[in-house]
């Protein structure tokens, strides 16, 4: 049985490109997003992909992430999730494309055996598009979730860009021991910008996997949206990647 660290709503959402307004295909979208936003509405934190898809279940795949943001109003993501001009000198205006929804549900962080794991079960699409089919958003997943010791360098060419260290306190980075990596526990990890994890896939199963009833999960997640929640304003961006599963 899983023992539940932290639940909360989950929102999944992806950036296009630099002034690429209509996405057609992952060859326009520039970043794949998470959202964790914890029960009873305490810190979001905004979850930024090494690359543009969830790790594949059946392959056990892994991907790094990290914590871009962490906030605790909405409002302090706007830079993050709206739409961004500004100015370069060789091409002159460039737009960032505001970025668009495509699931949302609520999570769970589980310490299960001496590993633990980030679960979810979407509320919305209610059935899977391409959007999802592409993204390897999952009605429902599991992966085992750890995350990397900021004192040991990331491998060439993997984990999160730049060079500034997440300023985690002492009792925090005690936790490590030396490792490279150990399991998400506690989730306080997730409350420091810069911190790198590694999702690997693990089930498509969750509820029977951690024996945990991700349904009821959902049923708390279903008192709000991803417009509401994150102060979303639905005419700012295209709603057929979350509600239809359709590339915008």
């Amino acid at each position: 049985m899983g023992e539940i660290l932290e639940d909360g709503d989950i929102y999944f959402l992806y950036r296009p490109r630099v002034d690429d307004e209509e996405v057609e295909s992952p060859d326009e979208v520039q970043r794949l997003l998470i959202v964790l936003h914890s029960w009873p509405g305490k810190r979001l934190r905004l979850l930024i992909a090494g690359r543009k898809r969830l790790p594949k279940m059946a392959d056990h795949e892994r991907s790094w992430w990290f914590v871009f943001k962490v906030a605790s109003r909405p409002e302090e993501l706007r830079e993050a999730l709206d739409r961004r001009t500004y100015q370069t000198r060789t091409r002159g205006e460039r737009v960032q494309p505001p970025a668009r929804p495509a699931g949302e549900g609520a999570y769970v962080i589980a310490r299960h055996d001496d590993h633990t794991h980030l679960a979810y079960k979407l509320e919305l699409p209610r059935e899977l598009g391409q959007v999802q089919r592409e993204l390897n958003i999952e009605p429902e997943a599991s992966y085992v979730i750890n995350v990397k010791n900021p004192e040991v360098p990331s491998p060439p060419g993997i984990g999160r860009p730049g060079t500034g260290r997440p300023d985690l306190p002492r009792d925090l980075l005690d936790r490590f021991d030396g490792r490279r990596f150990i399991p998400l526990d506690p989730p306080d990890f997730l409350n420091y910008p810069g911190i790198e994890l590694v999702l690997i896939g693990a089930a498509d199963d969750p509820g029977t996997e951690l024996g945990l009833d991700l349904d009821a999960e959902v049923e708390r997640a279903a008192r709000s949206t991803i417009f509401d929640d994150l102060r979303l304003r639905r005419e700012d961006r295209p709603v057929e990647p979350l509600f239809a599963g359709e590339w915008r």
